[in-house]
């Protein structure tokens, strides 16, 4: 009797425990189902490309990109790359990262995003410590504010000088992937036909500047905007434009309150998806 009363009391401080213990985030695969932070890492370190898909302000998302960019850097080669960083400030970037110029002449060199400090820089540090290749992948924002305008037709006025740090010129482009139809949607009354072809030229270059470093042997680990890689679309599509048989990791980043399942429309979003408390603190 006494065992008895022994073995319920463990159990129920068991599920007390379990009752009280909090998570920030859950992986889940494309199917819903659960999966560990350890085969993510596995995965990511068979294949070419990781486009890590964040929400800019989530605090979870930038820490779980810096632990993966970590551990992957212990298994193999990498190379980083970032939507945050435009193709026009890679001088200024590769003088800060071999330690020719300092942060403070970073920050007045490069058009830096305003929460780079504290979501960034430790990414670019660590690229910096370990003498890794960190590519600034994104249009730069006056081209692509020209394509919302005119379409793609206004980049043809371009200096030849200009037209390196965008992808060639003509774009593929399809109005039809469904990312590019729900932008269409969400935005209403306010939608123009110029808006998806300025998310399809940032798409197009930050996947030109990719397939442009890729090395063999190495993993090219991709940090942007979760919507620039969901559901297979955008620099993924680009990717495999520029790259036959390229092989891509993509992960999706959702907020809800609810981390032991995912919702069946959130299925296929990508091959990972991390789920993060919607309560967790927000960077900016």
């Amino acid at each position: 009797m006494k065992r008895l009363f022994f073995v319920v009391i463990v159990l129920l401080i068991s599920l007390v425990g379990l009752a009280q213990e909090k998570k920030a985030y859950q992986l889940f695969d494309k199917k819903g189902k659960k999966v560990s932070y350890a085969k993510l890492l596995k995965a990511a370190g068979n294949t070419q490309v990781v486009l890590f898909g964040e929400y800019h302000n989530n605090a979870i998302a930038h820490w779980l990109e810096l632990e993966l960019t970590k551990d992957l850097s212990q298994k193999k080669k990498v190379i980083l790359g970032a939507e945050m960083l435009e193709a026009d400030n890679q001088k200024q970037l590769d003088q800060y990262l071999k330690e020719e110029i300092n942060q403070k002449q970073l920050d007045s060199a490069a058009r830096l995003w305003p929460n780079y400090k504290t979501d960034y820089k430790p990414l670019v540090d660590f690229a910096r410590e370990n003498k890794l290749s960190f590519i600034a992948t994104n249009i730069p924002r006056r081209y692509a504010s020209i394509v919302s305008k005119k379409g793609f037709e206004g980049l043809e006025n371009l200096t030849p000088e200009e037209k390196m740090w965008i992808a060639p010129l003509p774009i593929a482009f399809d109005a039809n992937l469904p990312g590019y139809v729900n932008m269409m949607k969400m935005m209403g009354d306010h939608a123009s036909p110029n808006m998806p072809k300025a998310q399809a030229i940032k798409d197009a270059t930050m996947a030109y500047f990719i397939q442009k470093n890729l090395k063999a042997d190495t993993v090219f680990i991709h940090y942007n905007g979760t919507y620039h890689s969901d559901n297979f679309e955008g620099i993924g599509w680009y990717l495999k434009k520029y790259v036959s048989g390229i092989e891509i990791i993509t992960i999706a980043t959702v907020e809800q309150n609810d981390l032991e399942k995912i919702m069946k429309e959130e299925y296929n979003k990508a091959d990972y998806i991390l789920v993060i408390d919607e309560d967790v603190t927000k960077t900016h």
